[in-house]
């Protein structure tokens, strides 16, 4: 069976840092850039240029889901993928992606493909969160998106869920707009989706207006038309909103909310210890981040961060036990996340901490 083929979609503004360096990572396997541009007043055009021809202007109108849509529309291909300026695609992922598309989607003929999206990373590069998303889709479906801001693609029909991996370096600040589109849209009459309330709820958190995040947050619940796991999440938002608000139990109680609608979370293990550590009870502390460490992803989970399965509650738990005073716990715990973050500042600020702190208890 022939290969299929694969239009790249994206749509871009004032992007002239990073578009190369993604558009580099998928000259490989793309068989037409199509390039949306929504008022770029930088090179982002012309380093465009450099690598297709089609490249298109769109008024911007407040609307992300409508400039998709018009970039979608120009695909001519068998399979639309797409990208923002600040992703890409890494070497292993690329190859996966030409095993897909020279042997399985053509076997399978899979309406949407899923990859993980390495959506953020803290400032040594350790990875912090992830989420599945519909990265690649079958052109004659018709798929759309929705959404003013953060949209998504609505797709139906037979998926594939793969573990390939996109890369989202992000290189500005966040965009305070995002809040000023969506109070446009209300001022202007427009229903907002639970999935566009939950947006904005994030984009309030964000700038600190924690009332109207909260107040958001709970619409969002009241809706009843959001999936499971993204439930789980906003009881976890809300649990944030309460601890800004060093409301610290009504916090423990909106996590534990969360565990009506399935087994316990390590992002929620993780804050409830979080939380009774700023409450200064350290063996209740030390019981939910010892669940946590336990704990594995599931697969399932729309929203993951992946420290709160892997080294975050040992940290977590060297700190605990160094508040005891049990040093020998404390770097059995620092040793086991230094497995996973070897030469991390939290690994070697523990490790120093708790050399201080034993000087100190042999003074």
């Amino acid at each position: 069976m022939a290969s299929v083929t694969i239009s790249l979609c994206m749509i871009v503004k004032n992007e002239e840092e990073v578009l190369g360096r993604c558009l580099s990572s998928v000259t490989d396997f793309v068989d037409e850039i199509i390039i949306v541009d929504t008022g770029s007043s930088d090179r982002t055009k012309e380093i465009a240029k450099q690598y297709t021809d089609k490249i298109y202007d769109f008024e911007w109108v407040d609307d992300f889901s409508k400039a998709r849509n018009f970039s979608f529309s120009k695909a001519t291909k068998d399979y639309i993928m797409w990208l923002d300026a600040d992703d890409i695609v890494p070497e292993e992922s690329r190859l996966q992606i030409l095993e897909l598309k020279n042997n399985q989607i053509g076997n399978h003929k899979m309406n949407c493909i899923f990859m993980e999206y390495q959506y953020s990373f803290d400032s040594e590069g350790i990875l912090i969160s992830t989420h599945r998303r519909e990265r690649m889709v079958k052109r004659k479906c018709n798929f759309k998106w929705i959404g003013l801001v953060h949209e998504r693609l609505e797709v139906s029909g037979d998926a594939f869920i793969t573990n390939i991996n996109i890369k989202h370096m992000k290189n500005k600040p966040h965009s305070s707009n995002y809040i000023k589109i969506y109070e446009k849209a209300m001022k202007q009459g427009k229903k907002l989706t639970a999935k566009d309330k939950l947006h904005f709820a994030n984009e309030c958190f964000e700038y600190k207006q924690y009332k109207k995040a909260m107040e958001l947050y709970e619409a969002v619940l009241n809706s009843n038309t959001v999936i499971k796991n993204e439930q789980i999440y906003v009881y976890l938002k809300i649990a944030d909103c309460h601890i800004q608000f060093n409301d610290l139990d009504q916090a423990i109680t909106s996590c534990l909310d969360s565990f009506k609608l399935d087994s316990p979370k390590g992002e929620v293990c993780c804050r409830l210890g979080y939380i009774y550590l700023l409450k200064n009870q350290i063996p209740m502390a030390i019981d939910w981040y010892k669940i946590s460490s336990n704990l594995d992803v599931s697969g399932e989970s729309t929203y993951t961060q992946q420290p709160c399965y892997t080294w975050l509650p040992h940290t977590q738990l060297c700190a605990c036990y160094a508040l005891l005073g049990e040093f020998e716990e404390a770097k059995k715990h620092n040793d086991i996340a230094a497995k996973y973050i070897p030469n991390s500042s939290y690994v070697n600020t523990n490790k120093r901490l708790l050399e201080e702190m034993k000087s100190i208890e042999n003074i």
